[in-house]
């Protein structure tokens, strides 16, 4: 009997609790006055941050312990609404918000409680309280579901001569989703922007292996910041309404003041820009009166105000406040554009809760890994996000699901990718000629992919008319890993001359970037072995202008290198090389330039055509490269480690040793360098700086040849390249050292702030650029470049002067195309 009580006890009492841990669902609609949606309404069990928030067409659902609930419904501009509901089954509860209404009433703000109703006077107390809720968060944890939508409202029919409806799988009027995805996350955060984000489960549409790219930290924007968004959608960033220097930009007005659901004076301040054409937003913020925090805000960024690739964005943030602290309870970001012919719209909008402000972290729980995406976040099914996803997805939504999901399982098929191989692996005559021609085995993961003619066939001096040409066999797997084999050819029809080589490289470790590869076979090398001129740019000097820049030399060699992570941010490349060098001479002298300034191929004796620079000879070398980035950010998701630009400097040490006596090698030296660069250092509105400071030295030169030296990232051309390390005028060879040498390159892009200002040109949103370069070494005492110039978008024209010492050798136009 007594066993019999307890069994009972234990199954009734299990009932019980079983019950009372029971989840409801709450769903419903959020309407105006009108019938018409609410997007976006914060939703919340009251005194609390649990809750969600209505999509995009006012539709929400809220799981919910039973029993008697009191929920908060927030919008911005609308009238809170408290409702107490008792809840024993599952229940839909439509809600409608009054519009608020803000009476433009006394504000008591002044001295002496004195009412004053400014605006001005509401900016005012609220900048002077800036600095300190900007610091006032130390630490918390919260939840974070995040979701993103991008959608074509219009398009061409043809883009490139490819049918767009088909590839991005449009209805028939060219419209429709491109681009869904969800995430859920656990956000934790620490004073000094300490960031830690754990993706729990990730879902985008039409890739069930997949990751999301929304992350938490990419919808963070703190209104206390002076500046926002910085070199996001400019290079220079926004303005914020309340930033120490917001009466130089704005306007402000009072539209009224409400009181809130906590008895607290809620101020709507009308945001306008001075100058239409500063990088400011226009919109409303709402302050609480007499402690001046932000409340919520309503604010848009247009192309007038400098932003780039999309028409409008419009940014809306609600805040709540807990433990006296203000936190974002639901921010949403909507963008709209046009660009191509292609008209889109979309949105990304976070919802936070679970907040806990008072977290205990220790001392090693925050790292330079931003972001970790579980192994299995992407394996969720769909009776997972019913249950967890926090904003109901729209009719369309749903539907894009569904059916992109489902073509994902076809397209994952040997059957269905072989089909799609058949049409994309059909040859035509434009793909081998101006594009590479690829071979898909999308299956197996394999592709083959052939050079186009256009960029194989060139002319130099040594071989004249000549043709290099390469096939890449690629094979991948699941994890991330691959190798490629890419076998090359190259024949000189002036001199004659066939060389051949083959590259293998096997990328075993997408979490270290581990990388191996292998070489051998003969080549022609460029003298200098930094970046420069490539084939294609040298061809058109020699051709059309008569001047053949570049210099080179046939090596048979072997090379094999790795390079691994072994720490975070720690990367370290060794590299050994053996190879056979031999000088070469001119074959050929064709141009069409009436006055040819051919060159000999030895730099030193330029009228000298049989001079050689050096004679043949062997040489091992080996090398080691250690890099680091101080305090990188990474993210880590199961196909790889993902690196974001720091903005602290990245070190750099290489130890170069020429090995005398090994296989006959004839080369004995010791070089040692090293190298700090910062790229893109932020002035706020001044724009950013980018900066590289270089130093070396041979410490035993007792046998080296000219490849040997080191060499500069030098430039003859009129065309350059507009990275910060390289000279714009510097010759390639002449100036290579076998000594020391010490080089610094700055340039700084203002982003428009000068050019902003000028009416007939601000709608050109042209970037102005200043920079410079120094180099000293016993071959090239203090030499120094100075230029300025105009970017817009990837085209930049600079005007530069070059001098040796205080001596001035050359100036002229310099142009560069490209994302640098």
């Amino acid at each position: 009997m007594k066993l019999f009580l307890k069994l009972f006890l234990v199954a009734f009492l299990g009932g019980f609790t079983a019950q009372a841990q029971q989840l409801l669902t709450l769903t419903g609609k959020v309407t105006d006055g009108k019938g018409n949606p609410v997007p976006f309404v914060t939703i919340y069990v009251n005194t609390t941050t649990r809750g969600t928030s209505s999509n995009i067409e006012g539709n929400y659902k809220l799981n919910l312990p039973v029993g008697k609930i009191d929920l908060l419904f927030t919008a911005i501009g609308f009238e809170a609404k408290l409702l107490s509901i008792n809840l024993f089954e599952n229940k839909s509860l439509n809600i409608e918000l009054v519009s608020k209404v803000f009476t433009l009433n006394d504000v008591e703000i002044g001295r002496n409680n004195e009412p004053e109703n400014t605006a001005d006077e509401i900016i005012k107390k609220t900048i002077k309280n800036r600095e300190i809720y900007l610091n006032e968060v130390e630490a918390f944890t919260c939840d974070v579901y995040t979701k993103g939508m991008q959608k074509l409202l219009s398009s061409p029919k043809k883009f490139f001569g490819r049918d767009v409806i088909k590839i991005l799988d449009l209805n028939n009027q060219g419209k429709g989703i491109i681009y869904l995805s969800e995430t859920v996350s656990k956000l934790d955060f620490q004073k000094e922007n300490k960031i830690k984000e754990v993706m729990v489960s990730s879902k985008v549409a039409g890739n069930d292996n997949g990751f999301s790219f929304n992350k938490a930290s990419d919808l963070t924007i703190n209104f206390y910041k002076n500046v926002v968004l910085e070199d996001k959608l400019n290079v220079r960033g926004f303005i914020s309404p309340i930033s120490d220097h917001a009466f130089s930009y704005y306007r402000f007005k009072l539209l009224g003041t409400n009181q809130d659901e906590n008895g607290q004076t809620i101020s709507k301040i009308e945001v306008k820009p001075k100058r239409i054409n500063d990088p400011v937003f226009t919109g409303e913020i709402y302050i609480i009166n007499g402690s001046w925090r932000l409340n919520s805000v309503n604010l848009f960024l247009t192309k007038k105000s400098g932003i780039e690739f999309i028409d409008t964005l419009n940014i809306k943030q609600q805040l709540v406040l807990i433990n006296n602290i203000t936190v974002p309870s639901s921010v949403q970001f909507d963008i709209k554009g046009k660009v191509l012919g292609f008209k889109f719209s979309g949105y990304a909008v976070g919802v936070y809760k679970n907040y806990n402000v008072e977290p205990a972290f220790n001392k090693h729980f925050f790292s330079n890994e931003i972001l970790r995406i579980n192994p299995s976040s992407n394996k969720k099914d769909s009776l997972y996000w019913i249950k967890s996803r926090p904003v109901p997805l729209t009719l369309e939504e749903s539907e894009n699901y569904i059916k992109k999901d489902s073509v994902s399982r076809l397209k994952s098929s040997k059957k269905y990718l072989d089909s799609v191989d058949r049409v994309k692996n059909k040859f035509n005559l434009k793909q081998i000629l101006i594009t590479p021609y690829v071979y898909y085995h999308s299956y197996n993961k394999k592709s083959i992919t052939y050079d186009p003619l256009f960029k194989s066939i060139f002319y130099n001096t040594i071989e004249g008319v000549a043709l290099k040409y390469a096939v890449s066999l690629r094979q991948g797997f699941d994890d991330g890993r691959y190798y490629s084999i890419r076998p090359e050819v190259r024949y000189g029809f002036s001199n004659k001359h066939l060389n051949g080589n083959i590259q293998a490289k096997y990328f075993y470790d997408p979490i270290k970037n581990g990388m191996i590869s292998v070489g051998f076979g003969t080549e022609v090398a460029n003298l200098n072995s930094l970046k420069q001129t490539n084939l294609f740019r040298n061809s058109i000097n020699a051709v059309i202008f008569g001047r053949n820049f570049s210099k080179f030399y046939e090596r048979r060699f072997l090379n094999i290198q790795a390079s691994r992570e072994f720490a975070p941010s720690f990367e370290l490349k060794v590299t050994a090389d053996y190879a056979e060098r031999e000088a070469l001479l001119n074959s050929s002298y064709r141009s069409l330039s009436k006055i040819n300034d051919f060159t000999a191929n030895d730099p030193f004796n330029p009228t000298d055509n049989e001079s050689l620079l050096f004679p043949k000879h062997t040489g091992f070398i080996l090398s080691g490269t250690l890099s680091y980035t101080i305090a990188q950010k990474y993210i880590t998701r199961p196909d790889g480690k993902f690196y974001i630009e720091s903005k602290y400097p990245r070190l750099e040490v290489t130890y170069r040793k020429g090995i005398p006596n090994f296989f006959n090698s004839d080369v004995n030296y010791d070089f040692l360098s090293a190298e700090i660069f910062q790229k893109d250092v932020h002035f706020l509105l001044l724009g950013k700086s980018s900066l590289l400071i270089g130093a070396g030295k041979f410490l035993n030169a007792k046998q080296l040849y000219y490849p040997d030296w080191k060499h500069f990232r030098a430039n003859r051309s009129l065309i350059f390249d507009s990275d910060v390390r390289n000279f714009h005028f510097l010759d390639f060879y002449l100036f290579s050292t076998t000594k020391q040498y010490f080089e610094a390159h700055y340039q700084h892009n203002f982003g428009s702030f000068f050019i902003s200002k000028i009416p007939l040109l601000r709608r050109l949103k042209i970037e102005e650029i200043i920079g410079g370069a120094y180099l000293t070494s016993p071959e090239k005492r203090n030499y120094s470049e100075f230029f300025f110039g105009f970017k817009r978008l990837n085209l930049r024209i600079d005007y530069g002067y070059a001098f040796d010492s205080n001596r001035r050798i050359e100036q002229g136009f310099k142009l560069s195309y490209g994302f640098n």
